[in-house]
């Protein structure tokens, strides 16, 4: 699969230092991943309707995600940033043409279910694609 995947940030009452701290943690361990290509995203505000994301306490990145996998490892990488310990909830959102993921701190049987669905839905879209498409 290869698609550029936006990547919002955010944590309820970060001021801009911690949000900039944030952001470059996740871009630090999202470019560990070999299969992204991590880049800063377009500095637009959050999309009408995402819920917990406020557009003055949201980062952004945009992520190419390279070959068989690289979604499945962006996810896993994304889980493991919210996982890590703090004290505030923080909010990661996904969005591919789209179609968007909301990810709160991890743990939560129904997020691991819509993970998959997600997944699902790209991986088949990848598929389906005629050979020699762009």
């Amino acid at each position: 699969m290869d698609a550029t995947v936006q990547v919002w940030l955010g944590e309820p009452g970060a001021d801009g230092a911690r949000l900039d701290l944030l952001h470059r943690q996740l871009r630090t361990q999202l470019d560990q991943v070999t299969s992204l290509d991590v880049r800063p995203g377009d500095p637009t505000p959050v999309p009408d309707g995402a819920r917990g994301l406020d557009p003055a306490t949201v980062s952004t990145l945009a992520v190419a995600v390279l070959g068989s996998g690289g979604l499945t490892a962006l996810l896993a990488a994304v889980r493991d940033w919210l996982d890590r310990g703090h004290d505030e909830p923080r909010t990661v959102r996904l969005e591919i043409a789209g179609d968007v993921l909301e990810l709160t701190g991890a743990g939560e049987e129904e997020q691991h279910e819509l993970v998959d669905l997600f997944l699902a839905r790209h991986e088949t879209a990848e598929t389906q694609e005629p050979q020699g498409s762009p």
